[in-house]
Order: C-alpha cells, then sequence, then structure tokens
C-alpha cells in the first residue's frame, strides 16, 4: 500500500501551486495566533472562530456573547477586546468562553485553504505538536503543512515547526517536497535551542515581538506540548477534536 503525500507550503502566496483537495491542512502560525488557539483550547474556551478582518469581529463581538481579540502587526488591533498572547488567556478567564479571533497572517491562510477544498483544516504550534504528529500519522491522508508566514514572505518560526513535523512523521509519508527537507534540515540545526536560533539569525518576527518586550511570550511559543489538543475547524469554529 502506497504512503500518503507529505508537502510543506512556506507562504499562503504558494498554496495556490498545490493540489488542496483531498489533504488535510496544518495551519501553522507559531508567532503567535496557532499558539494561542491551542492554549485557549486546552485551558477549556468553549470555540474559537477564526475571522479574517478586524471589522469582521467587532461586528461579532455585537452579535453574540464572547471575547474579541486579535492583532495587526504584533499589536493589539484597534477596537479589539484583547491581543494574541496566550499569557492572556488563563482557564480562569477563557473558560466555556467564546473567543473570536483575527490575526495578520494565520486566519487568512485557514480561509484559503477552506476555499480550495480542504478535506479537514487543523492548527498546530510547538504547544501542541505531538497532537498533530499523532493525528496525521493516525489518518493516513495527504498533508500540506502551511506556514501562514508574514504578509505572504516565509519566515524562520513556522519553517522549524514543518521541520519538527516532518522529523517525527517522515516514515509515514512519501515526501517528495524540497521545501520539507529544506524545513527538516533548518529544524535539525535549531531544535536544541530555537529561541537562540531565532535571535542569532536575526529572525524578523523575533525581533517584532521583542521589540515589544515580548520575550517570554516568544519562549512560550517554542516549548513542545504544554498545550498538547487538535484544534479541528468545523462549521466555521475551531474546536477541539473529540
Amino acid at each position: 500500500m502506497s504512503k500518503p503525500t507529505l508537502y510543506t507550503c512556506f507562504s499562503p502566496a504558494l498554496l495556490h501551486l498545490y493540489d488542496v483537495k483531498r489533504t488535510i491542512v496544518v495551519v501553522i502560525d507559531v508567532l503567535r495566533a496557532t499558539s494561542t488557539i491551542a492554549t485557549a483550547l486546552y485551558n477549556g474556551a468553549r470555540e474559537i472562530i477564526p475571522v479574517d478582518s478586524v471589522e469582521r469581529c467587532i461586528q461579532l463581538g455585537t452579535q453574540i456573547e464572547c471575547i474579541t481579540a486579535g492583532e495587526r502587526d504584533g499589536q493589539v488591533a484597534p477596537g479589539l477586546q484583547y491581543g494574541n498572547s496566550s499569557f492572556e488567556y488563563p482557564e480562569s478567564f477563557i473558560k466555556g468562553k467564546i473567543l473570536v479571533l483575527t490575526t495578520t497572517n494565520g486566519t487568512k491562510l485557514l480561509h484559503m485553504a477552506l476555499a480550495k477544498g480542504a478535506t479537514e483544516i487543523i492548527t498546530g504550534s510547538f504547544l501542541n505538536l505531538s497532537a498533530v504528529c499523532d493525528h496525521l500519522i493516525a489518518m493516513k491522508k495527504n498533508v500540506i503543512l502551511g506556514c501562514a508566514a508574514w504578509k505572504d514572505k516565509p519566515n524562520l518560526e513556522d519553517t522549524l515547526f514543518a521541520g519538527a513535523v516532518v522529523s517525527k512523521i517522515k516514515e509515514h509519508f512519501s515526501i517528495n517536497c524540497d521545501a520539507s527537507h529544506i524545513a527538516e534540515n533548518l529544524y535539525g540545526i535549531a531544535k536544541d535551542d530555537m529561541y537562540e536560533f531565532l535571535k542569532k539569525n536575526d529572525a524578523s518576527h523575533y525581533h517584532r515581538l521583542a521589540n515589544y518586550g515580548l520575550e517570554r511570550d516568544l519562549r512560550q511559543c517554542l516549548t513542545p506540548d504544554i498545550a498538547n489538543v487538535l484544534p479541528e475547524y468545523l462549521d466555521g469554529k475551531l474546536v477541539l477534536q473529540r
């Protein structure tokens, strides 16, 4: 029996090059959307509604009882209540609540994958690395690791996460994809201290968040399996897969 395929897409701008139909798409936005999604659901959020604009987020906030949150360029977007830091969503605050979330890059990729006919969409971050890998192995379906990037430009942190996934599940897939090999090799170099790797290599998002004093967020977002749940996109919402 032939193995399913695995591809890595470094940017939403490249998604049109891949056959998204009949695939599981893993949306990766390590700094910080998919890390926040894993954290909020792990801490008991009822559901997360990802939207692609601040305006839509604000609109939903007037229609349903929810928390409106999101960022633009790493800062809380005007008109929203909260930002995109996982530290803002402890269990004592988020349990049982609906979170409406908009981000610069992650929600854009999610909606693109949906429009292109993905079989399933899940979100991945280092915080739920094992849950993602275990699910992809169990499903035995074609996979695209979709990096949200930064305004369509590839970034190091999403590529590192894709590489971590490839390194853990490659024996179960047919991988004829240079992007996946690039990601895996980069992860092999960085895995012992990814924070220092991003810092030493002048990662753009490292500087963006560090300039806002968010080093603690950076370290949190690079820590494996501390919110090890599987967020799945169903009927317009991200929920925990049962």
